[in-house]
């Protein structure tokens, strides 16, 4: 369920896209103009939605709980409310879905799903990042011990209340690695203050 299909010795057609997978202009071009202005009706009718330039999508597919970032977002990594989330540091649900790029970087997005831009410089862009299989995507997320450190960089826009609940449920986790959490720390130059918080909670 929900993969995004290439080109290749299948060419998926307008039925797959509006089934369940993304679908890209050139592979339906490959079936012949019929196909390529069949498509382009669908996405006038609203029965398919164009993610980014040249790939297409079935509404269903974009309403669950996860989308394939790298369709949407080349090369996106979930971070922020996205990754608290999934990593189970936070109670909050977050109401989009939240990709680092590097900054500077221009991307088009589309106007479903919804998804929110987080500009990373690219010494600390690939810091921490794993990769997870969620609902059948591949997923670049940060690990956990990147979130946290985003929580405590951002704790003013985000509010002390969530940055403590998401510190608090990483410290109670038995695989918890507080050596590799002040390596990030440092390195995102939150060092001080997350030892701050460590001071006071352990």
């Amino acid at each position: 369920m929900g993969k995004r299909l290439k080109c290749g010795n299948f060419v998926p057609t307008i039925k797959d896209c509006m089934r369940n997978t993304y679908i890209s202009s050139a592979a339906i071009k490959e079936k012949g103009r019929t196909s390529y202005y069949k498509m382009l009706e669908s996405a006038r009718q609203g029965k398919l939605i164009q993610v980014r330039r040249g790939v297409y999508a079935n509404p269903d597919l974009l309403s669950g709980s996860m989308i394939d970032i790298d369709a949407v977002v080349p090369d996106g990594i979930l971070c922020l409310w996205s990754a608290w989330s999934i990593h189970l540091l936070t109670t909050s649900m977050p109401q989009a879905f939240h990709i680092a790029i590097k900054r500077d970087r221009k991307i088009t997005l589309p106007s479903f799903p919804k998804v929110e831009i987080h500009h990373y410089t690219e010494p600390i862009l690939n810091i921490g990042v794993s990769k997870m299989k969620i609902e059948g995507f591949n997923i670049r997320i940060y690990d956990v011990e990147q979130c946290v450190c985003d929580a405590v960089k951002f704790r003013n826009k985000i509010g002390m209340d969530v940055c403590s609940e998401i510190i608090n449920n990483y410290l109670e986790r038995p695989e918890r690695n507080l050596s590799k959490l002040m390596d990030y720390a440092r390195r995102l130059r939150v060092g001080s203050v997350l030892e701050k918080y460590l001071q006071i909670i352990l």
